[in-house]
């Protein structure tokens, strides 16, 4: 499985623990019971003990040696009440927040923000917007960014025995992210591309090259690259570049051949997330890569979201690369 030897190992050297918000759905399940097979990666399961142990009985999994919370009788509620009022600064009162503590999402969500969790993975069975609000309410974002982002990680495997990995952001959270998203999301992604093994060479995609268009939308791609590019990021970067010239080198020697990046581009930011959407399933259905993600971006801790269609190898991966970046 692509890249989890470098992350297991990590992990070996510092275990983490990981809140499952679903914790009686048969595909988490599955994936607690393979990743109890070792001793790096932990998993806590948020429902009630009896309906854990019940489901898992019926889909045939071994979860022991899983910690199971219940919200219903957890010991430090109060405690996480007191500390999710504080947070919320007003905007909720004592009685509201013990009754969204009901709800695997932000109980969750608080068993990481107070330490009890390094990470949480959730969204199997409830949407991306309800993964997401809870972060963004609780664990909030790093000092300096404004915004959570999120990438794809895109996997092909060549007959030659060559693995070609990309990064590729916004494709999931932001609609039409402004210049100054744009920044962020680029450092972002290109970031966690590192985390994969790639030394990230970043282009910000249009459908001009170098002024060969004209519009709003090329200059926002425009000028989030002069914008990144004037703070001396620690990677290559170039913008705007349209998609042929930033990954063909006989294109990018027509169209830009004094560039570091045109040709060789290996972390395509898109300029919404139209675009980055359907450019990240072309790539999956018609170019053969596999996809991890999307994997957020800009949080305090790693808080990650799965798709609805998701199986249990795809938990079980998105499980570790999740506990990777904490």
């Amino acid at each position: 499985m692509f890249g989890f030897g470098s992350m297991i190992d990590k992990l070996k050297k510092d275990p983490k623990t990981i809140v499952f918000t679903e914790g009686t759905d048969p595909r988490i399940l599955e994936a607690s019971a393979r990743l109890l097979a070792g001793t790096w990666l932990t998993p806590i399961l948020v429902g009630n003990e009896k309906d854990v142990f019940a489901a898992a009985e019926e889909a045939g999994f071994n979860i022991r040696g899983a910690r199971i919370i219940d919200p219903e009788t957890y010991e430090e509620m109060d405690a996480m009440v007191e500390k999710m009022v504080e947070l919320r600064k007003g905007k909720m009162t004592p009685e509201q927040c013990r009754e969204a503590l009901k709800k695997a999402n932000y109980f969750g969500t608080m068993l990481v923000k107070m330490g009890k969790a390094d990470c949480l993975l959730g969204g199997a069975t409830y949407s991306t917007a309800d993964t997401v609000r809870p972060a963004l309410q609780l664990i909030k974002t790093k000092p300096g960014n404004n915004i959570v982002s999120s990438c794809f990680i895109l996997v092909r495997d060549h007959a030659t025995g060559d693995r070609e990995v990309l990064a590729m952001g916004d494709c999931a959270i932001n609609i039409r992210p402004s210049e100054d998203d744009l920044v962020e999301i680029a450092r972002e992604t290109a970031s966690c591309a590192r985390v994969f093994g790639v030394e990230p060479k970043v282009a910000f995609l249009s459908y001009s090259t170098h002024g060969s268009g004209a519009g709003e939308d090329v200059d926002k791609m425009r000028n989030a690259f002069n914008k990144l590019r004037a703070t001396n990021p620690d990677f290559d970067v170039d913008g705007e570049l349209q998609f042929d010239a930033a990954v063909s080198p006989r294109v990018a020697q027509t169209k830009c051949a004094d560039s570091k990046v045109a040709g060789y581009a290996n972390t395509f930011i898109f300029p919404d997330i139209n675009a980055g959407n359907i450019g990240y399933k072309i790539a999956q259905r018609l170019g053969g890569f596999d996809a991890y993600g999307p994997i957020l971006l800009g949080l305090n801790a790693p808080v990650n979201d799965l798709s609805r269609g998701c199986n249990a190898i795809e938990v079980y991966s998105m499980a570790i690369i999740t506990a990777a970046l904490s």
